[in-house]
């Protein structure tokens, strides 16, 4: 058996646009390491069909709820000790789908203020704990688009494009910026779970690096 020199107490994290493959990579990586998931909760969500018939109506609603699904998840995690690959990070939600729809007039100022409120009083504190990496799986836009198809989620298939085209331009925005903790960027190209499952080794040695050498500068 291949060793990875990951601790086995790390949370390691996935972001990315919608339909970039987070949750088969989570899969991947927690097999390889041996690590717990922690998925989105998509089919459970009461919000989900509703906002995307209706943006204006739901948004709020619906980013209250993953925050409040987030901040519960990251607790767990890191009250097991660690040890998950978790499918999208808790930093997506304000500076990438509230602002968005708070600017495109789809949430108002009022809500956008007290979810940013919300959020920062949560999350943006000294004792919130935070991933050890977080990995930012990057594509061109005509590949994410044949994802969603290919995924068949009736909701997304019918929602505008130009939705889509706006998401991917601001998380390409947002993780320029993002520096809530290390980054490792990850093309989809770079690795294929299907054809050649040890292709994500590389992924793993990208990993490994960034977490060892941030816990040497900063350790736990």
């Amino acid at each position: 058996m291949t060793h990875y020199n990951i601790p086995s107490d790390a949370v390691i994290t996935i972001a990315g646009t919608v339909g970039v493959g987070k949750s088969s990579l989570t899969r991947a990586l927690a097999d390889k390491l041996n690590f717990r998931t922690s998925y989105e909760n998509v089919d459970h969500n009461p919000y989900l069909d509703k906002f995307y018939d209706d943006f204006r109506r739901w948004s709020f609603h619906l980013q209250i709820y993953f925050l409040a699904e987030r901040f519960k998840e990251q607790k767990r995690m890191f009250e097991y000790g660690g040890g998950f690959i978790q499918d999208r990070s808790i930093y997506e939600d304000v500076d990438i789908f509230a602002k968005m729809h708070q600017e495109q007039g789809t949430m108002t100022e009022e809500d956008f203020e007290t979810y940013s409120n919300l959020f920062d009083a949560m999350v943006m504190t000294p004792y919130f704990p935070k991933p050890d990496v977080l990995i930012y799986l990057e594509s061109d836009y005509n590949n994410v688009i044949d994802r969603i198809n290919t995924r068949g989620r009736q909701m997304e298939m019918d929602t505008d494009p130009e939705y889509w085209q706006m998401l991917f331009k601001r998380y390409d925005d947002w993780i320029n910026q993002f520096n809530a903790c290390p980054v490792v960027r990850v093309n989809i190209n770079e690795y294929d779970l299907y054809e050649d499952p040890d292709s994500i080794d590389k992924v793993i040695a990208k990993i490994s690096h960034i977490i060892q050498t941030h816990r040497q500068i900063d350790p736990r």
